[in-house]
């Protein structure tokens, strides 16, 4: 990515110290505090931010507060991700469940049995929670349903990852389904849902990260067992 910065650092600079921030407090950085930190005008930041948001490392809002960097976020969207002794939001059911394991690439970032992941059900709401790890998925007969297709997700990403929810299971996507007046989206139990956070943002925390290309993002859907229209897989 091209740098709007100076010969000193980058746009991937400024990427990646929102990502460990996050990563390391829960929280995001915000302009003036990424200014410090490279000793560069507010200015140049949120050039920096904005191009970031166009190539889709981040979600901002219109004053350019970083609003999600996958699988970070930094307002509740209805999960609660509980480390040692960080909280961090999870943006959606996805992020959630892939947290644990982007977190498990910094050895000190989580217990060794996983993180709380802690919801409520859209449509009863009782209090639903697992102890997700990295080396199997959690039990339980919840649902996750995601109501927007692969293909439109950054038409609006917030609205996206604000549907993206987990259930108690399908009476409960049915009856929210019929409140809502939504279509039905994609069903994924938990074992699929926690292989699809498994690798999907491997590598986000490390310089020179890349997202996948339509191509790619759709063989890992294959791989984990995710195809038809809704993913993009044939």
């Amino acid at each position: 990515m091209a740098s709007d910065l100076g010969p000193e650092f980058s746009d991937e600079d400024v990427r990646l110290a929102i990502y460990r921030e996050f990563a390391d407090t829960g929280r995001a950085p915000g302009v003036e505090a990424i200014a410090r930190r490279f000793s560069a005008g507010t200015g140049e930041v949120r050039t920096s931010i904005r191009a970031l948001a166009a190539a889709r490392h981040l979600a901002i809002d219109e004053d350019d507060g970083i609003v999600m960097a996958h699988p970070f976020a930094s307002v509740p969207l209805g999960f609660s991700v509980m480390g040692h002794d960080t909280l961090w939001w999870g943006g959606c059911a996805w992020d959630s469940f892939a947290l644990p394991h982007l977190l498990a690439e910094q050895q000190d970032a989580m217990p060794e049995d996983g993180l709380l992941v802690a919801t409520r059900c859209p449509a009863c709401d009782r209090a639903l929670a697992w102890i997700v790890g990295t080396e199997a998925p959690p039990a339980g007969s919840e649902k996750a349903h995601f109501l927007v297709p692969v293909s439109r997700v950054w038409d609006d990403v917030v609205h996206t990852c604000g549907n993206q929810r987990l259930f108690c299971g399908d009476d409960c996507i049915d009856r929210w389904l019929e409140r809502t007046g939504n279509e039905r989206g994609y069903v994924l139990d938990l074992a699929t849902l926690w292989r699809l956070g498994r690798g999907w943002y491997s590598g986000r925390l490390d310089h020179g990260y890349t997202r996948r290309d339509p191509s790619t993002a759709a063989a890992y859907f294959a791989e984990v067992g995710l195809t038809g229209p809704f993913w993009g897989v044939s």
